[in-house]
């Protein structure tokens, strides 16, 4: 007899999948354990293997379709010739959006959201559709065949050999031609094709599973949760020697290693910070481990692998998991532990040269650490008999707090003791 297949959940977190590709084709016959069908997630892809064995007789939902969480996308048959005519699929029924098509301009309307807050509707213009590019155009100058004394004369008197007609061979301007040239105009900010398409000319691109979601919690994240920010300025001069010298002694060390140990001790100092909120009962949660997110960026977003109980790890130890953590990320193989829960996230941007920026807090977390990159900078050197100005390097941190948890001295004093072991990285080695 027919049966459903129905769209998987298949993290925590998941509202809906997009296929990613059939292992297995209308008429194929499939055995309990089989790879059936690749799953973009919210968090990453997995293959989904077959239940039960049976003959699939027709995909629901295609290569790059979206289903909600047991929605039907394909029906089986126990046997490979059975009827499936007048089968209705199980499972809750796709969601049918209607489109009008209205000659009329209408306003958009907000979007409602849920509750007593409404998401307001921002959306693009039409594209200019009476527009005229006013400025000159046409290709731009190309080599022009002259005889070398019409060139040096032509150099001489500033004039453009292109504004005229050769009468020499093949077209070949002379001397005697440059009676008729142009003032020439090379000085000029140049000339370019007319554009072929109308200014504000767009085009609409689905959110992925993973960006639906990273946009949902982000959202939530800036309008519910009362965010402040500690900024610091760090010394990482000593940081960038430690890192050479380990380098030297044939050990890997990014800088991002060191930041990760840094908090973790930080951490163990001021368990306070080590905290979240839980909306549903309005309560502060202390996090009895402390277990860091490091985001990572990906194809299909942003994920945070976890550095579990990074306090007890020394910093070879975290270097290793997380270039592990991040090389499995981008392959969209971890599994839902390693990436569901944490303490206290990191994102470093470092790698990009920025200066400096604000992350949004990762709930229920209640601080994130933004990390920018490190640059030069001129610093007092006040350990010289007379201080001088000398070339130094400097990073800047970003601690962005939930108030409802913790209280701006806190964060202070948390953010001063990361600068304290940054600017004294042989503590971070033991």
């Amino acid at each position: 007899m027919p049966f459903t297949i129905t769209m998987p959940k298949l993290s925590p977190t998941m509202e809906e999948g997009t296929i990613v590709k059939w292992h297995k084709k209308v008429g194929d016959k499939v055995e309990a354990g089989d790879v059936l069908v690749e799953v973009a997630t919210d968090k990453a892809t997995v293959e989904y293997n077959a239940l039960d064995e049976g003959y699939l007789r027709k995909v629901l939902v295609a290569d790059g379709g979206h289903a909600r969480v047991n929605e039907a996308i394909a029906v089986f048959s126990e046997k490979a010739n059975e009827s499936i005519e007048g089968y209705k699929p199980e499972g809750i029924q796709p969601v049918v959006v209607a489109k009008e098509v209205k000659e009329t301009k209408t306003e958009a309307k907000p979007v409602v959201t849920g509750g007593a807050m409404q998401q307001p509707a921002f959306v693009p213009e039409p594209p200019l559709e009476k527009y005229h590019f006013a400025f000159p155009t046409g290709a731009p100058k190309t080599r022009v065949a002259a005889s070398p004394l019409a060139k040096k004369l032509a150099k001489e008197k500033g004039l453009d050999l292109s504004s005229v007609k050769g009468s020499g061979p093949s077209g070949r301007v002379t001397s005697h031609d440059l009676d008729l040239a142009q003032p020439d105009q090379t000085v000029s900010f140049g000339k370019r094709e007319a554009p072929t398409i109308a200014p504000g000319t767009f085009e609409e691109v689905p959110l992925s599973p993973m960006r639906k979601i990273i946009g949902t919690r982000l959202q939530q994240s800036k309008s519910f949760i009362p965010h402040f920010y500690v900024r610091q300025e760090v010394d990482a001069e000593a940081m960038v020697h430690a890192r050479e010298q380990l380098k030297n002694g044939g050990l890997k060390i990014t800088f991002n290693d060191f930041i990760v140990r840094a908090c973790a001790l930080a951490l163990k100092e001021h368990p306070h910070v080590n905290s979240g909120f839980d909306s549903v009962t309005q309560s502060i949660i202390l996090f009895k481990t402390i277990d860091i997110a490091v985001a990572v960026t990906i194809d299909a977003g942003l994920i945070t692998p976890i550095v579990r109980h990074a306090d007890y790890k020394n910093l070879g130890e975290i270097s290793i998991e997380v270039k592990e953590l991040a090389t499995r990320a981008k392959a969209g193989k971890l599994a839902p532990e390693e990436y569901k829960g944490g303490s206290f996230t990191i994102s470093n941007l470092g790698m990009f040269g920025i200066s400096d920026f604000v992350a949004v807090i990762n709930p229920p977390q209640s601080c994130i650490l933004a990390v920018a990159g490190i640059e030069d900078c001129l610093r007092w050197k006040n350990d010289k008999p007379v201080p001088v100005v000398a070339q130094g390097k400097k990073m800047n941190l970003t601690l962005s707090v939930d108030h409802r948890v913790v209280d701006g001295s806190d964060a202070a004093k948390f953010i001063k003791t990361i600068q304290k072991y940054l600017e004294n990285p042989a503590v971070l080695l033991v």
